[in-house]
């Protein structure tokens, strides 16, 4: 049973205002650069300055970022010893901030609460953008911008909030450290794996707070808020043709790319069962709740109730994003073949990436994809080591993080449902979990499905979800932290 809050933490009588007209201002327009709070201001400065430091992993630093926040950090006023940048070996523009902030500690001492967040982005080209990418942009009531939505959003708000505490003098009464890392979206120095095995001491805590869960909006209105505690495992497989090749001339049945091309369209249509878990399952239930298009809410209640309701399954994969919730899925990604114009390909290969539900592993994925081509004659070749943990039971949302996030869902978007969540793609809470930090996707950021562009050209987010978002997650860490009444 969710563990009840002490009244005593509860927020000052100003953050409980500006929730409170948060519920009262679901159509109001988003507030303007020349009406913000002094709190806003701030965190919009510290977003731009993010935004406009290029991390993109083949051509920016994230060192720069890291080090401009912590310089962020010393001016506040934090200890030297407590504002560390660390450098991977060999990777000088792969830098990780990590800062702690001093509770009162006190016996029994709490651990910790992790805030986590990665400054690099996704390439972005000029050419491919109207407006540049590294520019952050307002426009319509949108701040655009690579970025703007994964992950500096979150960035910018946990250093916004943390330098406001301790600008207000607040003492928590547990530790609060942060986390800003390289390679969440590409590269091979992922700071939250490294800082996770090479330095858990400065990042252990009892949880983490991380990207991968928000709100969602049904015609710009709020419907749900969603933590996500799960998420698949990334893993890819190769797999080959070859062929003694010859004479382009004198075409023989046994070609490497047909052999592979018919191998592809097997994969194609393979679908892997539907796997629920203790996340999925009551997300199908409560989602229903709220779901506007009623054959889906119908369906989702049957899955829930019957995982093997083969017509319920058919229903929701329509979807694509509810598809890949349901179950393992697996998609070429990359292709390569043939050596010369003029002769027979000797090889072709393809990438194969899947998303492994958290419940499965890689031998059945596998074992799936050998089914699939089996007769074929190619071979399939796990390729690189998974980043994450297959086979792991799902961890429960902490009860107090839970009723906390309730709380403050309530009172600044009204009676909507918290629900948990399985993120289909990856976040670096793969690295955090698997060394026993359990790990939560909670943000306070709304957006329509698929708006916000993540990855994409003209990469967006909500002006108004932004300072949303600012309150939200700095109520959520307040109440957490034991932070009294003003």
């Amino acid at each position: 049973m969710p563990r009840l809050l002490h009244a005593s933490r509860i927020l000052g009588t100003a953050l409980v205002a500006l929730a409170a007209s948060s519920v009262n201002a679901q159509s109001a327009p988003p507030p303007s650069p020349t009406t913000l709070t002094p709190h806003q201001r701030a965190a919009r400065e510290i977003y731009k300055q993010l935004i406009e430091i290029n991390t993109v992993d083949s051509v920016g630093s994230v060192t720069k970022a890291a080090q401009a926040m912590a310089a962020r950090f010393r001016a506040a006023g934090f200890p030297t010893n407590d504002v560390k940048v660390l450098v991977p070996a060999g990777h000088p523009t792969k830098g990780n901030l990590v800062v702690r902030y001093r509770g009162r500690g006190g016996a029994p001492a709490k651990k910790p609460i992790l805030l986590l967040a990665h400054l690099d982005v996704v390439a972005a080209q000029r050419a491919d953008w109207p407006r540049d990418p590294f520019i952050l942009h307002e426009e319509n009531g949108y701040f655009l911008g690579r970025g703007t939505s994964d992950d500096k959003a979150m960035a910018a708000i946990f250093v916004a909030n943390l330098l406001q505490m301790k600008q207000q003098g607040i003492v928590p009464d547990r530790d609060l450290i942060l986390a800003l890392t390289a390679d969440e979206e590409n590269g091979d120095a992922n700071g939250a794996e490294w800082l996770a095995k090479d330095h858990k001491d400065l990042i252990d805590a009892a949880y983490a707070i991380n990207e991968g869960g928000g709100g969602a909006l049904a015609d710009g209105k709020p419907i749900y808020q969603s933590i996500q505690a799960a998420e698949k495992v990334y893993v890819d497989f190769t797999i080959t043709a070859t062929n003694p090749g010859g004479h382009s001339s004198v075409p023989r049945p046994d070609n490497a790319i047909y052999e592979l091309s018919q191998a592809l369209l097997r994969i194609s249509h393979y679908q892997f069962p539907v796997a629920l878990n203790d996340v999925t399952r009551p997300f199908l239930e409560e989602t229903a709740k709220v779901e506007p298009r009623a054959e889906m809410a119908s369906a989702m209640r049957a899955l829930a109730a019957n995982p093997a309701d083969s017509a319920a399954a058919a229903t929701l994969s329509t979807d694509p994003r509810f598809a890949s919730m349901l179950r393992t899925s697996c998609v070429a990604t990359r292709l390569s073949g043939g050596h010369a114009y003029n002769a027979l390909p000797q090889r072709a290969t393809a990438n194969i990436n899947c998303r492994v539900a958290p419940t499965s592993s890689f031998e059945a994925t596998r074992d799936a994809l050998v089914r699939a081509i089996a007769d074929t004659g190619i071979s399939i070749d796990y390729t690189i080591v998974p980043n994450g943990k297959f086979g792991a039971a799902v961890t429960p949302v902490d009860p107090e993080l839970l009723a906390v996030t309730k709380a403050l869902t309530k009172q600044m978007w009204g009676d909507i449902p918290v629900i948990p969540t399985m993120s289909t793609g990856a976040t670096d809470g793969k690295y955090t979990r698997a060394v026993g930090i359990p790990t939560f996707g909670v943000s306070g950021l709304f957006s329509e499905p698929g708006e916000t562009n993540a990855h994409g050209r003209d990469e967006k987010l909500r002006v108004k979800s932004f300072y949303d978002g600012l309150a939200f997650l700095d109520q959520l860490v307040r109440r957490l932290s034991g932070v009294p009444a003003a």
